[in-house]
């Protein structure tokens, strides 16, 4: 439909004939799903000027998806997209009010899977001792279908069935995939065996795979499959072939579109196909002056062909030329070589070492400013068997001396491959252990973001940062990728300034941080108000805030609350100890609270001048039968006993939760500890006091 004009009505109504006596104003209760959004061949221009506001109004679909889903066409109907991480950035960010992960396995989920699906315990057990021994495979389990693929090829490779060696890379893995797949197609059709159609199969799949990954396509069409000589009419013999591999599925009005199971085993074909032509025809396809006839100054080698493809890969903005790359240098080893005589017709040998490749890659790591693209850069020396680099690092780590040197940029991208793809999964990312030198704190913390970003913590406290860390922890926290949900920055001088620039990360529907900790960080009203505007805009994930040790004051806490009394906002826990906050400040967080009672449930307040005027304040919020409070601490509050029998008779209504309510270095008289005594003979559950 790209060269027709028509409205959004119109659209509606063609495609959904059952819409058509609906009247305008019903669409705007509307919930339009786009399902696999990254599968749209349009292009989108969310910059386009071109604003459409009447949904009769006849434009191309770019126009009109592109203004649906900017609020221009039906500003009251809602959008819900699904879409593969990798083109999720296609929709910008500010047109993003939430958004959902799925997330891949974890680490016991991966064992847990193979538990399941291989009932050979045993063999089962081999299988994960196999992966967890080549760390960078059993990273990739955490993507569902690479399970499933290792899966198909330890378990054959591992039983009786197959002899050989055993996968320890990804092309490794993905070559011997497609082996198995032909081989159970001679096993199923014994008397069918036609291995020349066979090769010719995996060549044109392959390139269809090159031609719709360079272009990025995930899904294709019977044009796309008829460039590349494949039968359109015979297509669902094709997938019956290796149904495993390739499949047919029906698009709107039952069309047929086609697409590869995964896209990983796409950028494998992809790959296989410019390894093969190479091989057969000295052509590099990744050149698009490359054709046969044009003559050559030098005879073609592989590693030029291997250039090309770690230039492209460099200049990639998403990545989405990564694993292709592991996988055609992958292809050039003598080993990978003789498992692709079964499978596809390759003229001559690559007697060719990789020692030239080798080099090109160490060169492009020292020139290469960002730590992303060097650890693919690492992934490819490991697919090549090329471990130099790495091996020195591993000798630092194990030897403790890693803080006393100052590394170059190739070093510190060695050491970031090195602790992402050790045996022990970082969980806990601390900082202390990678510098002592503390004014270089800021510059190594840099180094190490990918590891900070592949972590569940980050431990940053008392490190000497300053506010330039905030900027790079903003990035992470909004990436996709980011497993980072707790960031202790305490004892940091961040101030304002520093808060300000890591609350523009936080703001963002993408921030999925749980736990923010920034106790003693120098911080006044200014960065409340910044915090405070962050859990307006992004209030769902947040549930632990710890402001304690900081120069709040009244103005502060007031800033603060606006944020918190947002219905949306579900934070759990609030420490505000020592924020020189008296019964002003404290009369703005109970209005806050008394707005927003459902998801609190520890308040620490202690060290602040509340006395029992602020204290009856709190005592109004226990007793909503909305409070969910379980834990309030108010050590050294200024409290005598007239706060205390506040406490005391929210505590004996039937609506309190409490469990544990500290009283401590406050002066309490006889009545006060009196009433607090009985608490628990007149209530049906046990709340903890400490005086």
């Amino acid at each position: 439909m790209n060269d027709q004009k028509l409205s959004l009505m119109d659209l509606l109504h063609k495609y959904f004939k059952e819409t058509q006596d609906l009247r305008i104003p019903t669409w705007h209760k509307a919930l339009f799903i786009f399902d696999g959004f990254d599968e749209c061949r349009l292009d989108l221009d969310f910059q386009s000027r071109v604003n459409l506001c009447d949904v009769t109004e006849s434009a191309s679909v770019e126009v009109l998806l592109t203004n649906l889903i900017k609020g221009n066409l039906l500003p009251s109907a809602l959008i819900w997209l699904t879409s593969r991480p990798a083109a999720a950035d296609q929709i910008p960010s500010e047109f993003v009010d939430r958004m959902t992960e799925i997330r891949g396995f974890t680490d016991p989920q991966k064992e847990e899977y193979f538990r399941k699906r291989i009932h050979d315990q045993s063999l089962s057990n081999r299988i994960i001792s196999h992966l967890k021994a080549s760390r960078s495979l059993f990273i990739m389990c955490h993507i569902p279908v690479f399970c499933w693929i290792s899966g198909t090829v330890l378990e054959r490779m591992l039983g009786e069935a197959e002899s050989g060696e055993i996968p320890k890379t990804l092309t490794q893995m993905y070559t011997l995939f497609l082996i198995i797949q032909t081989k159970r197609k001679k096993e199923k059709f014994p008397k069918n065996q036609k291995t020349d159609e066979d090769m010719l199969l995996w060549g044109q799949l392959g390139q269809l795979a090159f031609q719709q990954l360079m272009k990025g396509n995930l899904i294709f069409y019977k044009k796309d499959l008829k460039e590349c000589g494949i039968d359109v009419e015979e297509a669902s013999v094709y997938s019956g072939v290796c149904t495993q591999i390739f499949r047919e599925e029906s698009g709107l009005l039952q069309s047929k579109v086609y697409c590869f199971v995964h896209l990983s085993v796409q950028e494998h074909l992809a790959a296989l196909y410019v390894h093969l032509t190479y091989m057969n025809q000295k052509r590099n396809v990744l050149k698009k002056s490359s054709k046969v006839g044009i003559p050559m100054r030098k005879e073609m080698t592989i590693s030029d062909v291997h250039k090309s493809a770690v230039d492209q890969a460099l200049q990639s903005k998403n990545g989405h030329l990564d694993l292709f790359l592991r996988f055609l240098l992958g292809l050039s080893l003598e080993s990978i070589q003789n498992l692709l005589q079964d499978l596809v017709s390759q003229k001559g040998s690559v007697s060719h070492n990789n020692k030239e490749t080798v080099q090109y890659i160490k060169r492009k790591i020292r020139e290469n400013s960002s730590t992303e693209k060097s650890i693919n850069l690492f992934h490819c020396l490991n697919e090549l068997d090329d471990h130099s680099l790495v091996e020195d690092i591993q000798q630092y780590l194990q030897s403790g001396d890693l803080q006393s040197n100052k590394f170059s940029a190739t070093q510190w991208s060695a050491v970031v491959f090195v602790l992402l793809t050790s045996s022990q999964a970082v969980d806990v990312f601390d900082l202390s252990k990678y510098t002592k030198s503390h004014h270089r704190s800021d510059e190594v913390l840099l180094k190490l973001m990918p590891v900070v970003a592949a972590s569940r913590k980050a431990q940053l406290y008392s490190c000497n940062l300053k506010k330039k860390s905030c900027t790079t922890l903003a990035s992470v926290i909004i990436s996709e990728s980011s497993s980072l949900r707790e960031v202790d920055l305490s004892e940091n001088d961040l101030g304002d300034s520093g808060v300000k620039l890591l609350s523009v990360g936080l703001e963002n529907p993408l921030c999925k941080l749980q736990i923010l900790k920034l106790q003693c960080c120098n911080i006044t009203g200014a960065g409340c108000a910044a915090l405070a505007s962050a859990l307006k805009s992004n209030p769902s994930h947040l549930k632990e805030l710890v402001l304690s040790a900081n120069n709040l004051g009244d103005s502060g806490v007031k800033m603060l609350s606006a944020g918190l009394e947002n219905p949306l906002c579900k934070l759990e826990t609030l420490k505000l100890q020592y924020c020189k906050i008296t019964t002003i400040g404290c009369a703005a967080l109970t209005s806050a609270l008394k707005s927003n009672l459902s998801h609190l449930r520890e308040l620490d307040l202690s060290r602040n001048k509340l006395r029992d005027s602020g204290v009856r304040l709190l005592s109004a919020v226990l007793e909503n039968h909305l409070c969910k409070m379980e834990t309030l601490s108010l050590q050294e509050c200024n409290i005598s006993d007239e706060g205390c029998a506040a406490l005391a008779s929210a505590l004996k209504s039937n609506s309190s939760h409490l469990r544990k309510l500290d009283l401590t270095w406050n002066e309490l008289g006889d009545a006060g500890l009196k009433l607090l005594s009985a608490v628990n003979a007149h209530t049906d559950y046990e709340c903890e006091i400490l005086l």
